[in-house]
């Protein structure tokens, strides 16, 4: 079983965060912690700690502070950092400290059940040993690349998914599928395609604009935005 740590400091996220967990096969809950002093009191007395899912809003401080303590302290526990920061430099800060993954709130079961079997599918790579060609390499640095969006439909890339995806989180309003081809640079055929798929999937909301003459123009947002 691979033991996980859940780090959020609302006490309600973090149960729904541990329940998600313990029903990916696999997987177990070592414990539960609502602040940056409980976490790093439970990676130094949990018997055995494989991974922490690690909020980065913590009261007293960062998730990103934690994982830089951990290190100091010569904990090289796998993290993968489960949170609503969305801005860059709290990404890249997370990738160059040595977050495996990133998941950005709020989510749906089935998007920490892809990060987390794609975490299970590099450890058993990992736990093979010896040493690797150029291919094995690949595959280590591709167990983590499963998509945000799992369960895509067939022609549908992952790729172009979180393109769109990225944009209607980042829009300050409802976006059509025009502005969402300029701003990606697919065209607007595709553009109208994936937003689609995300109304269809509860992920997207559809609203329309009328103007003077014709017809309406569709517009989208994300549907669960904080």
């Amino acid at each position: 079983m691979i033991e996980v740590l859940v780090v959020d400091d609302d006490t309600r996220v973090a149960r729904v965060n541990a329940a998600y967990v313990e029903k990916v096969p696999g997987f177990h809950v070592a414990g539960e912690a609502h602040n940056a002093l409980e976490a790093l009191r439970s990676v130094e007395t949990l018997p055995r700690l494989d991974l922490i899912l690690l909020d980065h809003y913590l009261p007293d401080r960062t998730g990103l502070e934690v994982v830089q303590e951990m290190r100091r302290r010569g904990h090289q526990t796998d993290v993968i950092m489960v949170t609503a920061a969305r801005d860059v430099s709290t990404v890249q800060a997370a990738m160059r400290q040595g977050a495996l993954q990133y998941l950005v709130k709020p989510f749906a079961f089935a998007g920490l059940r892809a990060k987390l079997e794609a975490y299970a599918q590099l450890r058993r790579t990992l736990d093979g040993g010896g040493e690797a060609e150029q291919a094995e390499v690949d595959r280590i640095f591709g167990a983590l690349s499963a998509p945000s969006e799992p369960g895509l439909p067939k022609g549908h890339s992952p790729t172009t998914a979180e393109l769109v995806r990225q944009c209607l989180l980042k829009a300050d309003g409802a976006l059509s599928a025009q502005k969402i081809a300029e701003l990606t640079g697919v065209s607007r055929q595709t553009a109208q395609r994936y937003l689609k798929l995300l109304e269809r999937t509860g992920r997207a909301r559809l609203t329309l604009k009328y103007g003077d003459a014709g017809r309406p123009e569709h517009r989208y947002e994300w549907a669960t935005r904080a």
